[in-house]
């Protein structure tokens, strides 16, 4: 995702090897990946992709890590079968890319997926997880859907407008310190705005000396000094889903 004042897109970081525990399924008019939990507790999570699109093999890591621990998890592709962004590709021909990729009009498509998730899934309780674009898009939906319990921003790109602090429900912010992408700025902007205009639980976490793209795309074992930050975000995801689940 490209910062809309500095249009420095991420890199890929590390893409790992993974075949996934799910399975793929049509839901209406999109490709989705579909966990189940071992345990049918009527609880979901749609997790959202970031521009290398929903067969990225870390996306769906992380959503296997996310049902074994009590949601039937799903990673539609919000793409709508357009192509993801490719590492090799020209960078400058990305805003154009982008365009047609818009984090903040997927509406259609969350629409499909929380029909399928209660009919087919019997999900009563359901949250949502993003990274990059995805966690852009997480934070667009926790302003107009309030029936997702809890959700996940994880290094999302932040408008700022004055209509994107009226958060429903309540919201994990993760974000890098060493973020190209995300200025410490715009963070802190962030916490003083949402500080004066969300009346619902919030928390923002910038983990010290931590890249975009740590939490999905850095191999658990890249270095002794980063495995603890990837660890602790990943376990603060999973505790706020916990909570409000």
């Amino acid at each position: 995702m490209a910062n809309e004042a500095q249009p420095c897109p991420c890199d890929i970081g590390h893409r790992i090897e993974y075949g996934g525990l799910g399975h793929e399924v049509q839901v209406e008019h999109i490709k989705a990946y579909l966990t189940k939990s071992p345990v049918d507790a009527g609880k979901a999570v749609i997790v959202i992709q970031d521009i290398f699109g929903w067969q990225l093999p870390n996306t769906r890591y992380m959503a296997d890590m996310i049902a074994g621990n009590g949601y039937t998890t799903i990673v539609p592709d919000f793409f709508v079968g357009q192509e993801p962004w490719h590492p090799s590709a020209d960078w400058s021909t990305f805003p154009e890319w982008l365009k047609t990729r818009q984090a903040r009009k997927i509406d259609r498509e969350v629409d499909a997926v929380l029909r399928f998730l209660k009919q087919q899934c019997n999900a009563r309780r359901i949250g949502i997880v993003g990274f990059c674009w995805g966690g852009a898009a997480v934070h667009h939906l926790m302003l107009k859907y309030p029936e997702f319990r809890a959700g996940v921003s994880v290094y999302g790109i932040i408008k700022d407008a004055e209509d994107v602090y009226a958060l429903k429900n309540p919201t994990l912010f993760i974000f890098a310190e060493n973020d190209a992408v995300i200025p410490l700025e715009q963070v802190s902007l962030l916490t003083q705005k949402l500080k004066e205009h969300c009346k619902v639980q919030y928390q923002i976490k910038t983990f010290s000396g931590q890249t975009h793209g740590f939490v999905h795309r850095k191999r658990e074992d890249c270095s002794s000094e980063d495995k603890p930050y990837i660890d602790e975000a990943r376990r603060n995801l999973l505790e706020w889903l916990h909570k409000y689940l």
